[in-house]
This record gives C-alpha cells, sequence and structure tokens, in this order.
C-alpha cells in the first residue's frame, strides 16, 4: 500500500527506537516494539513515523553509520523492519527513516580504507589536508554553532598502518568524519543508497542529518545544488518519497533548500513557541514572523512544507522547558497542531516526557504503565527527568479526559478531520485581533478558511473580532467547554484554543 502525499496532510511522530519499546525482554526498544503499538499510534492519530537511525553504528544513538544496509542487530533484523513497514502500511501510516550521509562512522569500510593512504580508490570519500595547508587556508578551527560544539574540526588517525601527516575533517567529532560530496563516486553511493531503501525495503522518505553541513558555510551554494540534484533522484526512484531536512538558519537562507526537499524544519519557531507560552502573552510576534516566513519560503517554492516541532532529540524537552505545567503543555500543542505546517511530535511529548541536555537525559524511556505492570519499558538507561514519580504514564492518562495525552487525542483527531487545519500546505493570514494574552490567525485554502483564537492565560478573554472577521459565525471546535460567541465577541476560556468558521 503506497501513501501518497506524505507531508501534505496529517501529523507526524520522531521515534528514538531504543527507548520506545522493549518487544524481547533485554531492555532495548527495538522494531517490533514499535510494529506492537501501531495500533496507539493510528488511535492517536498520526499519518507518518520519522525513525531515528536504524543502520549498524558503534555508538547507542546510531548517527555514526557502519553499514547503510543493514539493521543494527540491537533494533532487529530487515525482515522485522519490513514487516513494520507493511503493518504500518496496512493502517495509513507512512515510515520515513534517518538517512545520515553528511558523515560516517570511522569504522565504516570507506573511511578504513581511506585512511591508508593518498593512493587508496576510497581516499576522496572524505577531505583530507596537510597541516600546513589547513593552516594556509585559514580553516585550522570552526565556530561552535547550535548543532556541534567542535571547535577544531581537523583530526589525525590513530593507530595509523603508515605515515599519515595530512588530517581529515570532522565537524561533529573525530568519529564522524565528512564524506566529501566534491567527489562523483560519494554522490553516486548516496543514491544508490537511497533507491534500496525506497525501492527494495519501501520506506516512503528519509529526514536528512545535517542537512546544511555537507559543504562549509562560504560553500553554501554547493548545499543547494547537491539538494537539487539529490530531490530529482529520490524523485525518480520513488515519486511521492518524502524529504525533510535538518537545516537551521535564518528563513532567506532555508528558503534555497527548499529547491530540492520537501520540507525543512522550523527550529526559530520552536523558540518561539516556548517564549510566548511562558510568558502568557504574543511577546514574539509569532504570526508575524510566520507571514515573512512563508513568503521566503514561497518565493522559493510555492509548494514548500513548514515542519513544526516543540523538541526533537536534539533539543531540551518542551515538557522541560516548561516546567511541567500541564496548562502550558496544552497551549503549546494547540498552537503546534493548528498553525499552518506539519506537525512532529518527538514521541512521550503526549504525556508530557521531560529532559534537559546532555541527550541521553532528553530520550529516556517511554513510560507506558507504572512499572510493575510495564513490560515494554526499555532498560537501557534509567529515567533522570522521566520517571513514573514526575510523568504520569500513558495507562493513567488514557482513562483521564482531562490530560495531555487526551489533549492531544483529541486536538489531533480533530486535526485530521478538518479541511483546512488538515492541509498542512494552507496558507496563513493574519486578523485584525490585537489584544494582548492571544494568538489569532486565519488559514486559507482555495476553498476554504477558519480562524483560531488562542488563549494562552490563566483567564477567560473576552476577544472582540475585528471588521475582517464578521465572515465568522459559528464554533467548530473548542478545547475546553464554556466558549460563547456573540455578535463580534468571543469569549475564550482560559489556556484554551478557538476555531471558528
Amino acid at each position: 500500500m503506497q501513501i501518497l502525499p506524505i507531508g501534505q496532510t496529517g501529523v507526524h511522530y520522531e521515534i528514538f527506537v531504543r527507548s520506545f519499546a522493549d518487544s524481547n525482554g533485554d531492555g532495548i526498544g527495538d522494531l517490533n516494539g514499535i510494529t506492537n503499538n501501531l495500533d496507539y499510534l493510528k488511535d492517536l492519530g498520526v499519518s507518518a513515523l520519522w525513525l531515528m537511525p536504524i543502520s549498524p553504528s558503534p555508538s547507542y544513538h546510531k548517527y555514526d553509520v557502519t553499514d547503510y544496509y543493514g539493521i543494527d542487530p540491537e533494533y532487529g533484523t530487515l525482515a522485522d523492519f519490513r514487516r513494520l513497514i507493511h503493518e504500518a502500511h496496512q493502517r495509513s501510516i507512512a515510515i520515513v527513516i534517518d538517512l545520515v550521509i553528511h558523515h560516517t562512522s570511522i569504522r565504516h569500510h570507506w573511511f578504513r580504507e581511506s585512511a591508508k593512504g593518498p593512493d587508496n580508490p576510497f581516499r576522496h570519500f572524505y577531505q583530507w589536508l596537510h597541516p600546513a595547508e589547513i593552516k594556509a587556508r585559514n580553516l585550522a578551527t570552526r565556530d561552535i554553532t547550535a548543532d556541534s560544539g567542535e571547535r577544531s574540526p581537523w583530526h589525525s588517525v590513530r593507530n595509523a598502518t603508515y605515515r599519515n601527516e595530512e588530517k581529515y575533517y570532522a565537524m561533529f567529532w573525530s568519529g564522524m568524519p565528512d564524506l566529501n560530496f566534491d567527489h562523483p563516486p560519494v554522490r553516486e553511493e548516496v543514491y544508490k543508497i537511497a533507491r534500496y531503501w525506497l525501492q527494495d525495503v519501501g520506506v516512503d522518505g528519509f529526514r536528512l542529518d545535517a542537512a546544511r553541513h555537507l559543504y562549509r558555510e562560504t560553500e553554501e551554494s554547493k548545499n543547494y545544488e547537491f539538494w537539487e540534484e539529490f530531490g530529482r533522484e529520490i524523485e525518480a526512484a520513488k515519486p511521492g518519497a518524502y524529504t525533510v531536512g535538518e537545516v537551521w538558519t535564518r528563513p532567506e537562507r532555508i528558503a534555497p533548500y527548499f529547491r530540492g526537499l520537501k520540507a525543512n524544519f522550523n527550529f526559530d519557531l520552536r523558540l518561539m513557541i516556548e517564549e510566548i507560552v511562558r510568558q502568557e502573552d504574543d511577546t514574539e510576534d509569532l504570526i508575524e514572523f510566520l507571514v515573512y516566513v512563508d513568503a521566503a519560503f514561497g518565493n522559493v517554492n510555492p509548494n514548500f512544507i513548514d515542519a513544526l516541532i516543540l523538541s526533537n532529540h536534539d533539543q531540551d524537552r518542551i515538557g522541560s522547558l516548561l516546567k511541567g505545567n500541564v496548562d502550558h503543555l496544552k497551549v503549546a500543542a494547540n498552537l503546534l497542531l493548528t498553525l499552518p505546517g506539519l506537525p512532529y511530535l518527538y514521541y512521550g511529548e503526549e504525556i508530557g516526557m521531560l529532559g534537559l541536555k546532555p541527550d541521553e537525559n532528553i530520550r529516556e524511556p517511554f513510560l507506558w504503565d507504572i512499572r510493575p505492570r510495564d513490560h515494554q519499558r526499555t532498560r537501557w538507561r534509567r529515567g533522570q527527568y522521566t520517571t513514573s514519580r514526575t510523568v504520569r504514564p500513558l495507562a493513567e492518562q488514557q482513562s483521564d479526559p482531562d490530560s495531555l495525552f487526551s489533549h492531544y487525542k483529541r486536538l489531533i483527531q480533530f486535526r485530521n478531520s478538518h479541511p483546512v487545519l488538515n492541509d498542512n500546505q494552507s496558507r496563513l493570514l493574519q486578523t485584525g485581533i490585537r489584544q494582548p494574552g492571544t494568538v489569532s490567525f486565519i488559514r486559507q485554502t482555495q476553498q476554504e478558511r477558519t480562524l483560531v483564537l488562542h488563549n494562552l492565560t490563566d483567564k477567560p478573554i473576552d476577544v472582540v473580532l475585528s471588521p475582517n472577521e464578521y465572515w465568522c459565525h459559528s464554533i467548530e471546535f473548542e478545547t475546553v467547554p464554556g466558549c460563547h460567541f456573540q455578535n463580534d465577541h468571543v469569549n475564550v476560556p482560559a489556556y484554551s484554543c478557538v476555531v471558528l468558521r
């Protein structure tokens, strides 16, 4: 069963496989654990799963791949993965996998060969320079960025079998050498890998790790060119396959990536949502920012998909950033799931999981139930932030209509049923409403439009519509009962969202 068009509708869900669900009792989450819980994910309302890396790797996170064609034995077998894809497709859930092509593991066959010397056929798969040239070209250090704290990216090979004075480039750390995309055989190998997963295995698309860093910032135009080429290869391999890039920079510099990628994550929006929810006021001019973003992206690709998040595997969990305040977490969910774009849930966000860096602490085990009854909770590490004492497990929240989980489920299901909200490419219009403590906007398709009102505060707000919104005549949905609509006034309960038509 082919699921198209991916990304244009629906809600996606990011899973760190190691922490999600353990099917065989070894304490490590696995692919069969996800398969066993597809009905849960279907019931929640998600339309696609993004799986963090599943290929063989020496690291717990698996972002340093040693075999691009394999499944890490900790997670299962290729047969297990094929079964997951089949069962997901039976439930109209797409499968998107992390494709880590910016770098490999230092243990990958390509790098082991490359490190043998300048005459090796794989030498140019990576970037090698003599220290004198590094110094002459002023490349010895790099500025720390949001995604890498490595200041000295050139590294020597340890235990080399010959006297190797050249150093290799690795912007994240010495165990993750960057591939050389100026070398045509590297590109061909990458396209071959992508075709394998799309055509032979049957995945529906890729999340592209470190998409902005294939080339240095001074050569960013080469990034744009590569991803255009990549996009053509992917579309030829599997028409309609989905791609989403990890690109964090200013909107006008993200925009050219939409020439080749169908979606890119909006990291700045994540920061803004956190701030306005905490302040209980739109101190960031959220909608004005999004209008600017939409214009920048739309100038490059009118069919862009803005991928929205509250947190992910690289960033502190929104649950901790908002100090576990359930009202604030519901408001954040309201914004995520009503703003234009494709929403992503990071596993456990729907139950309020907590976590602050380092990374292991934002990738803790999912809480299915209290410990004595939780037979699929992973045990690869003990939760430091998310435990049954700090976060109510899923089983408890499922039976509580006022829980964060129930709020997410109700909101997602309404969104999925709504012709405008479920159109991830519908466009944003500003309203004439300017009241403290509120966020308001119009979502519009060619056929329909809808008005969304958010109360960020702990008190009801009587929102006065401007003449631009007089076309509204009824309430379609409210996250908290008690909304009243009369003439040009809408009384919006505390910490709630109202949708008008």
